[in-house]
């Protein structure tokens, strides 16, 4: 069972890459299922119910978010319609949507979570305690792996080693920026401490050069417009055994998306 994890992806250059990329990974057999991290993909701001629909037309089977769940006005009303749609479980119990779903493919079943940091984030509950509730609630003998939306490494890497051995996969997301560490953890599950990006390789973490070094250079609070020039698909794949609901492997991608 072959699971493509998706980083962020950043505005229309960002979907249309992993369009692409996914396309190529699924007829090649290398992914058989697709989460994707879709906090930004609505002009690198939130998501929207149409938007979500092109990327499940082009391939995700689940989509993961964050920080910038509510970045599109309306879509609190909207998130509760399509249970693909995940927000971070850790989030108030009051708001719509829910954190963790179980997706059927034509190989099995996978269950998704998603998660938020606290460290240098927005407020939000604890995500040890939320993610041990999940898991009790879980369905049995379905392999889990979890989108865990954090700005701290330290944090992401402790959250990996809190669920080695009860889940499949922890990837994290957020930074725009892949890291170099995947690797089998001690009993069995699979992490990388950040996933990437899906967007332009030539911008800053996906928006426009000029932009971004006029907000550092200035300090205005400007509009940071999506960069568009030779984007990329940044994840990873997780090789899950299916009768042990353990990691066999992590190779981290970069597929071109053009």
């Amino acid at each position: 069972m072959k699971i493509l994890m998706a980083g962020d992806i950043v505005g229309s250059p960002g979907r249309r890459a992993f369009a692409k990329a996914v396309e190529r990974l699924r007829s090649s057999g290398q992914a058989h299922f697709v989460v994707a991290n879709a906090e930004n993909a609505a002009s690198g701001n939130g998501l929207t119910l149409v938007i979500a629909r092109e990327l499940f037309d082009a391939g995700a089977d689940l989509l993961t978010m964050g920080d910038h769940t509510w970045g599109q006005k309306g879509f609190d009303s909207d998130i509760g319609s399509d249970k693909r749609i995940l927000r971070p479980a850790n989030f108030s119990p009051d708001l719509p949507g829910s954190g963790m779903a179980t997706i059927q493919g034509s190989i099995g079943s996978v269950t998704v979570i998603n998660l938020q940091g606290r460290v240098f984030m927005q407020p939000a509950d604890c995500p040890f305690r939320c993610v041990d509730a999940l898991l009790k609630k879980a369905p049995g003998g379905v392999p889990v792996v979890v989108d865990f939306h954090a700005e701290a490494t330290s944090e992401k890497t402790a959250m990996g080693h809190y669920l080695d051995g009860r889940v499949a996969a922890v990837a994290g997301t957020h930074t725009h920026v892949q890291t170099n560490d995947p690797r089998l953890l001690p009993r069995g599950t699979g992490f990388v401490t950040d996933l990437g990006m899906t967007g332009s390789s030539q911008g800053i973490i996906g928006r426009e050069v000029a932009d971004v070094l006029k907000k550092f250079t200035l300090g205005l609070p400007l509009r940071l417009e999506v960069a568009a020039e030779k984007p990329v698909l940044e994840g990873a794949l997780f090789d899950i055994d299916p009768q042990t609901l353990k990691c066999r492997s992590v190779t981290l991608v970069r597929e071109p998306g053009e």
